[in-house]
């Protein structure tokens, strides 16, 4: 499985084929908190793909800010057809989550003009105790 970015992945003929199912958008913020989100956790690194082909297309490598939140993330999903009295298409991609060496994998269906929001729940005992008051 070959690993590329997804502005790079545009500029091979797969994406020709992967644009025709996915030709329309959607959005996905993920939120990383502790606590029963109480917690906001920063600087989880976060990991968005999706396997087409041979290809392991990475759409968002990056972290949580200080709320412990993504930007919006723009992601391909297959355009909304009001005609289609069935459930609506979408494309699954995968989160992939990693604090303090432990990973978290979350699967995420994506659809047209919807934003998704995936929160990333971390175990309270991986916090660093002397950042927060548990009061008492």
């Amino acid at each position: 499985m070959n690993n590329i970015n997804y502005e790079n992945f545009k500029n091979i003929q797969e994406y020709q084929e992967f644009n025709k199912i996915n030709n329309g958008s959607g959005n996905l913020m993920i939120r990383a908190y502790a606590a029963n989100e109480a917690v906001p956790i920063q600087n989880v690194r976060i990991i968005v793909n999706l396997e087409f082909n041979n290809y392991n297309i990475i759409f968002f490598n990056g972290s949580t800010d200080e709320s412990g939140n993504t930007p919006k993330i723009k992601l391909p999903a297959p355009v909304y057809n009001e005609d289609n009295l069935v459930a609506p298409l979408y494309t699954t991609y995968n989160i992939i989550a990693l604090y303090n060496n432990i990973e978290y994998n979350y699967k995420v269906n994506l659809y047209d003009n919807i934003c998704v929001i995936q929160t990333i729940n971390i175990k309270p005992e991986l916090l660093e105790r002397n950042k927060f008051y548990y009061g008492g």
